[in-house]
């Protein structure tokens, strides 16, 4: 639809711990069309702290809005650092906050300050500390500055103020929540409070992603009421990323799209994990008849028989390798008749500890132990080393890194990557040294511009063993369920987060100046761009309505902002 510029009604909207901007851009995106005309919004700024969190924020969104401001009282600064700021730091006042603003009041302020310390993934004792007290009362101090800055410099209010956060801000921040309900209902506003808003189901994403949200109507500028977004069907992951490059391709999906090198026991228990499943289903495991190793060529570890002569004794020989025998089953040591009972015991987990001795080595008594379980402890995230079926959807993406809660995806596009199987079926006359196999040890045959084991001997018996258990690489393992078990990569979170699969520049979508470890961070802590877009459809749809004066309509959809007295209670 062609839009006439002059029929577009702009509404402003400001960030608040604005991240790298998946806010900001679901406002950039939303639009509403009433009354013969489109209404949108206009972006004023993004704050943040984090100076690379705003650089990415405006390669997101293709604006120059972001401004970094840290929003630190002294106090604040001293207890989160550890250590008084430097000489050159100033306390940020309402005036810095209204400069930001572009001298503007905005029609819509958006707060999402940090939630390290409201979330569940932080022990107790840690989120009580001064530290994470200090960090939680950004949530009072961003929204006071604001609302100072709009009332001295501008004389009016914001029509509509959300705040966003983890669900467990309604206990861990109970006395934060009250001073900000107080402090929104002294300067007139209706307000709704409530934990249980799935993200997921707002902007039809891949994830369930249940948020708390503040959102608080200005009445004597809205007088009508704020619906709340039809609830949309959640999708899967296979929905999300079928149609993404295959993952590796760094090409094709940007630099944020290479799979992590992990340590080749990480890989192995993922391929162990059921989809579905977590860390926790490692105890069940059957070791005994499900392993992964090398098969090495007969004569390793060969014990020679003592009455028997032994094998050819050769430049390699060893323990573990072929061909040299160099171990012996020696009768000399008579254990049998004088030694301890418990020499090199191997004691189960299910039973009775022999008794503990003085002894300091297996060899001399002291016990060993057949310990099968990967033990539950405190701390230890329920979702660690979780695999997600590919036609399910995903859980919340969050912050942190993989093997705290990060996903992994039973990945059954396994078709995507090169295989090989046992065909002796030819049907043709192939040339010399088609897939032809050279040895370790011998010099290659030439290399022609042809070069693959189609049509030549591009292939080699590479005689190094599997990995070492901390030997960290990209494997490709098969699990029982025929998908291969692997972790998602960051490019695919942020798609489950709605990010574009494109910056504005055209490049894949991607983030710069950060490590891939704090770019999972980065996309974690944002809100979903098409979450964004529904909402802030709602908030256009209510500002057109107030324009028009209808204060009133019968409509089918929910009310949002009807404060609810079970939602009410959670603060009380």
């Amino acid at each position: 639809m062609v839009v006439d510029v002059n029929e577009i009604q702009y509404k402003t909207a400001a960030v608040l711990f604005g991240g790298i901007g998946g806010e900001s851009a679901g406002l950039l995106q939303s639009q509403v069309e009433f009354g013969g005309k489109i209404y949108r919004f206009k972006l004023l700024c993004s704050i943040d702290s984090d100076p690379v969190a705003n650089r990415n924020h405006d390669l997101i969104t293709g604006e120059k809005t972001a401004v970094t401001i840290d929003l630190f009282q002294r106090w604040q600064y001293e207890a989160w650092h550890g250590h008084a700021p430097p000489d050159d730091w100033q306390e940020v006042t309402a005036w810095d906050v209204w400069q930001a603003f572009r001298e503007q009041v905005p029609f819509f302020l958006f707060l999402s300050p940090p939630c390290k310390g409201l979330s569940g993934l932080l022990p107790q004792e840690k989120s009580a500390s001064a530290k994470y007290q200090a960090l939680n009362y950004l949530t009072v101090h961003g929204l006071e500055l604001a609302l100072q800055a709009c009332l001295e410099y501008g004389g009016k209010l914001p029509a509509i103020i959300q705040l966003e956060n983890v669900p467990r801000i309604t206990s861990r921040g109970k006395p934060l929540l009250k001073k900000i309900k107080k402090l929104l209902e002294k300067y007139g506003y209706a307000v709704s409070i409530r934990a249980d808003h799935n993200l997921g189901e707002i902007g039809g994403l891949g994830q369930n992603r249940v948020r708390f949200l503040i959102v608080a109507r200005h009445e004597a500028q809205i007088p009508n009421v704020i619906y709340y977004p039809k609830k949309k069907p959640i999708r899967t992951i296979g929905d999300i990323i079928k149609d993404l490059p295959a993952p590796g391709d760094t090409e094709a999906g940007g630099p944020l799209h290479g799979l992590p090198r992990l340590q080749w026991k990480t890989w192995l228990r993922l391929a162990l994990i059921r989809a579905g499943g977590d860390w926790r289903d490692l105890n069940f495991v059957d070791f005994e008849n499900l392993r992964v190793a090398h098969e090495p060529r007969s004569g390793a570890f060969g014990v020679a028989d003592w009455n028997k002569a032994s094998g050819a004794v050769t430049g390699t020989a060893g323990p573990g390798r072929s061909n040299g025998v160099t171990a012996v089953s020696d009768p000399r040591l008579q254990i049998n008749g004088n030694g301890k009972s418990n020499l090199f015991r191997i004691q189960s987990v299910d039973s009775p500890a022999m008794c503990v001795t003085g002894a300091v080595g297996p060899n001399q008594g002291a016990g060993c132990i057949a310990d099968p379980a990967l033990t539950e402890k405190p701390g230890r995230h329920p979702a660690q080393y979780r695999v997600i079926s590919v036609d399910q959807p995903a859980p919340c993406v969050t912050g942190t890194r993989f093997g705290s809660g990060a996903i992994a995806i039973a990945d059954s596009n396994i078709d995507k990557d090169p295989q090989i199987i046992e065909d002796l079926r030819l049907y043709t006359s192939p040339r010399a040294d088609t897939m032809g196999v050279q040895k370790w040890d011998q010099p290659s045959k030439t290399v022609t511009g042809s070069m693959d084991v189609h049509a030549g001997a591009a292939a080699i018996a590479d005689p190094r063993p599997i990995p070492k258990d901390n030997e960290k690489g990209i494997w490709t393992i098969i699990s029982l369920d025929g998908t291969w078990h692997r972790p998602m990569t960051t490019y695919e979170l942020a798609m489950l987060q709605s990010f574009p699969t494109h910056l504005p520049d055209g490049r894949p979508f991607q983030l710069e100046g950060c490590t891939d470890a704090k770019a999972r961070e980065y996309i974690g802590n944002a809100v979903p761009r098409d979450s964004s877009i529904e909402m802030g459809n709602m908030f256009l749809l209510a500002a057109a309505e107030a324009e028009a004066q209808i204060n009133f309509s019968l409509s089918w959809d929910p009310i949002w902002v009807a404060p609810e007295e079970e939602y009410t209670e959670l603060i009380h």
